[in-house]
C-alpha cells in the first residue's frame, strides 16, 4: 500500500513578495543540511480512518505544537514522491499567525545506530517564514510542486 501524508502550508501577502512557513526537519541526519532539508507541516495518515484534511490539521498541530490559523483551507493538489509516497497539500492564509511560541513535537531514534541508545530528538527544529523562491530550494523536493501551485492560484487571484 502506498504511504499518504498531508500537510497544511500557511501563506502571508504582507511584504513585497508572498511567503510561506516551512520547517526544518530535526534529528541528527538534517542537522548539517539546508537545502532541500525543509518540510511543509505533515504526517502520514491511514485514508480509511481521518480525512487529509483532518490529518493536515492534525500533523501542523503535533509538528508545531500550536493550533493553525482559523482561515479556511483550501486543498492545492496531491503529488508523488520519487518514492511513490503521495502528500495531499492544503493552504491557508497565515497573515495573522505571526511567530508563536513553537513546542515541537518529538520522535524516538536508535542514536548512533547500532548502539542500543534510543534519543528523543524534535520533528522540526526550527520554523521560519520565507519568500517563496527561497522555500522552493529549501524545500524537499517531492514537495516542491506545492509552491509552484501556490504561485499560479495567488497569480490567478491578483
Amino acid at each position: 500500500m502506498v504511504a499518504t501524508s498531508a500537510g497544511l502550508l500557511l501563506y502571508r501577502l504582507g511584504g513585497p513578495r508572498a511567503e510561506v512557513l516551512v520547517a526544518h526537519m530535526g534529528g541528527p541526519y538534517w542537522a548539517s543540511k539546508d537545502d532541500a532539508a525543509w518540510s511543509i507541516p505533515k504526517g502520514e495518515y491511514d485514508p480509511a480512518v481521518e480525512s487529509p484534511l483532518d490529518a493536515a490539521v492534525r500533523e501542523f498541530r503535533e509538528e508545531l505544537g500550536v493550533d493553525p490559523p482559523e482561515g479556511a483551507p483550501a486543498e492545492l493538489g496531491t503529488w508523488a514522491y520519487s518514492s511513490g509516497k503521495r502528500i495531499t497539500v492544503f493552504v491557508v492564509d497565515g497573515a495573522d499567525f505571526g511567530d508563536p511560541d513553537y513546542a515541537f513535537g518529538t520522535f524516538e531514534l536508535e542514536w548512533p545506530p547500532r548502539s542500543g541508545t534510543r534519543t528523543a530528538f524534535p520533528e522540526v527544529d526550527r520554523a521560519e517564514w520565507m519568500p517563496l523562491e527561497i522555500a522552493r530550494e529549501k524545500l524537499v523536493k517531492g514537495q516542491r510542486p506545492a509552491i509552484d501551485a501556490l504561485e499560479k492560484r495567488l497569480d490567478a487571484a491578483s
